[in-house]
């Protein structure tokens, strides 16, 4: 496609640009909201299950829009400061009016266990199952209009509405077979037009209104005050979950807070699983195949995961994330998968949805993922660092974490010399990857570490052994003849993944052929200073087209230039990518350089954990050079804190 087609697409496109969605979630499901005030994404009973409201992938696949008739585009959209309750505003020319929007929180409310479905130990807080939008008229006249449209099943199933006992101001609508009934409340009164419910009114100043729609059998609020006062608690259960964080006084901290409200929105509470991203399917190229369903929770996430919360002070949602990690490793540790659903299931069999048109017309659309299945030699990594993580945040280390990590270790031990298909799950043919090679070291490298702590000698040398041989096969046949590191065994291309060398320690950061491969990467797979994870024109991924350059990998170079002492290049580079934030501070998962615009799932787990860990790496630096310059003369122990 050319930049003209794609100009020529964007300008006529029904469908709004990604990064104009706003985020919703109550720790169990999810929803985007469109800047024109209609829910376009929500799945329900989970972010995993199919889409009741599904317009993002198909304008006539499911809506719930709320707000002034005839108007699409708002003065001002945001978020209630750390929250997830979302405000805005419209200036309708007679009127104006705000509208917010949230997933209710409440107290705890369950009895008993088998009822709550919750694996993790309780909270004072739960979701109510409800998604609550209210509105405000502070002056002139507004006519506001409300239209509820579900589409079950991925838009391929309309029930009927149907009056409750309440009359005008409830409706109901049940589908057979999927066994979810939904209540739709206010304090409007609703008509029923087909498979919509819908309603209008005109509003002066000082009026306010509200609508619920809620299922799962909670209640609905009766009356704008205690739909209000919902509204309020909720907000309050955000701040307050925010305040236990440990978030530094940066000009970057907005950054790092919206983030963190994104990684808790994106956890499954019952579980403590982390989605990768609220949706599937959005594109990583315009109208490309490149399409994958994102709502499961990956092994390989874990380890940037825990960073990630231990370092901003979320220490229960760490525990919380750990312990599906564990539950899953007891449950799978001969045959552990790469992805599984956030229940912990681990069917991800990938289909079709061929009656969907695909956002901006990207086909096809995809529910599950085939990588399940794919043999990626990272993961064995990725877990043991995860236990070598928990363990350095407690101090011990008990039979349970020591069992997992010797189960783990020996798979590494075990198949370290065979190809796979890599950290991106191409579908081409496995390789050698050099970053896969690098994550075996690290598996048998931190069980070295974790049998020192265990004073189990003969394991700790027999592993680091096995670590050390690791090393040197990767030295011998991953570099090329410039001194840097490659994708993998039979290529000289390069890969973003291999800025994670200098973050696991692998070698010193001050090593050559360190310094430049990073140096390499930031020169050839840079567009626009931004970073594509590979040159797709140069590695077989088993698909056709190109992608936008990998906001993950971005940042990676931002915390691997402070790693090499490239200070201002990456406080240059972290101003860059920061200013791509969605107006609402979110990220999908690439970017595209020349234009800005967002592409793939959205928001995207990884990328705010790779945010997280390079905007520390900045503030660190920074702290620490503020500190030599009031005392030069004082010894300073180095302030960043790695993956290590």
């Amino acid at each position: 496609m050319t930049q003209t087609d794609q100009a020529d697409l964007d300008e006529f496109s029904p469908y709004p640009p990604i990064a104009d969605y706003g985020f919703l979630s109550d720790c169990e499901v999810s929803a985007l909201i469109a800047p024109g005030g209609s829910v376009e994404w929500m799945c329900l009973p989970r972010l995993d299950d199919p889409s009741v409201f599904g317009a993002m992938l198909d304008r006539d696949a499911g809506w719930f829009k709320f707000g002034p008739a005839d108007m699409s585009v708002p003065a001002d959209r945001r978020y209630l400061a750390g929250t997830m309750v979302l405000e805005t505003v419209w200036d309708c020319g007679e009127g104006w009016l705000i509208v917010r929007d949230c997933l209710l929180m409440g107290p705890w409310r369950h009895q008993y266990p088998q009822r709550a479905g919750h694996r993790r130990p309780p909270t004072d807080y739960d979701a109510e199952h409800t998604l609550l939008r209210t509105v405000r008229c502070t002056n002139g006249a507004v006519q506001l209009v409300m239209d509820c449209h579900p589409a079950f099943d991925y838009g391929r199933r309309r029930e009927q509405w149907n009056y409750t006992e309440r009359g005008f101001n409830q409706v109901t609508v049940r589908t057979a077979g999927l066994d979810i009934e939904l209540a739709l409340t206010s304090d409007i009164r609703i008509g029923i037009e087909g498979p919509s419910a819908q309603a209008r009114t005109l509003l002066r100043e000082g009026d306010n209104r509200f609508c619920a729609l809620s299922w799962g059998g909670d209640a609905p609020p009766e009356d704008f005050e205690e739909a209000n006062q919902r509204l309020l608690w909720t907000a309050h259960h955000w701040r307050h979950w925010l305040a236990r964080g440990r978030l530094p006084d940066h000009r970057w901290r907005a950054h790092l807070t919206r983030s963190a409200l994104t990684l808790k929105g994106l956890a499954y509470a019952p579980t403590g699983a982390i989605a990768a991203a609220a949706t599937t399917s959005l594109p990583e190229t315009p109208k490309g195949e490149r399409n994958w369903d994102y709502r499961y929770s990956w092994i390989r996430d874990a380890t940037f995961a825990l960073w990630g919360l231990f370092t901003l002070g979320f220490e229960w949602e760490a525990n919380d994330y750990f312990a599906f990690i564990a539950d899953i490793l007891e449950r799978d540790h001969d045959d552990l998968q790469i992805v599984y659903k956030i229940d912990g299931s681990k069917d991800l069999d990938e289909h079709v949805l061929d009656h969907l048109h695909g956002y901006q017309g990207a086909r096809p659309v995809r529910i599950g993922n085939a990588a399940y299945a794919q043999r990626q030699n990272d993961v064995w990594g990725a877990v043991v660092d995860s236990l070598y993580l928990h363990t350095k945040s407690r101090d011990w280390l008990d039979d349970r974490v020591w069992r997992m990590a010797r189960q783990q270790v020996e798979r590494a031990l075990l198949h370290w010399r065979e190809p796979d298909c890599g950290i991106w799950e191409i579908r081409g043919e496995p390789k050698h990857f050099t970053s896969s090679k690098m994550m075996c070291w690290v598996a048998l490298d931190r069980g070295a570490r974790l049998a020192r702590i265990r004073e189990d000698a003969e394991a700790a040398e027999q592993w680091q052994a096995a670590a050390d041989e690791i090393h040197a096969d990767i030295c011998a046949n991953a570099v090329d003849e410039r001194g840097v590191f490659c994708q993998h065994y039979d290529t000289t291309a390069l890969d973003a993944s291999l800025l994670l060398m200098p973050l696991v320690r692998f070698l010193p950061a001050d090593d050559k052929r360190i310094r430049d491969t990073v140096l390499a990467i930031g020169e050839e797979l840079s567009i626009d200073g931004l970073i594509c994870r590979y040159r797709t024109n140069e590695t077989d991924d088993g698909l056709r087209g190109h992608e936008g350059t990998f906001t993950i990998c971005s940042f990676w170079m931002v915390s691997a230039l402070i790693e090499i002492g490239e200070f201002q290049q990456a406080r240059d580079l972290c101003e860059k990518v920061l200013s791509y934030a969605s107006p609402l501070l979110l990220y999908g998962e690439q970017i595209d350089p020349r234009s800005g615009r967002h592409l793939g799932n959205f928001p995207q787990a990884f990328t705010h954990l790779a945010l997280i860990n390079a905007v520390m790496h900045v503030v660190r630096h920074e702290q620490q050079a503020a500190r030599r310059a009031l005392a030069p003369d004082a010894t300073i122990a180095p302030a960043i804190s790695t993956l290590d």
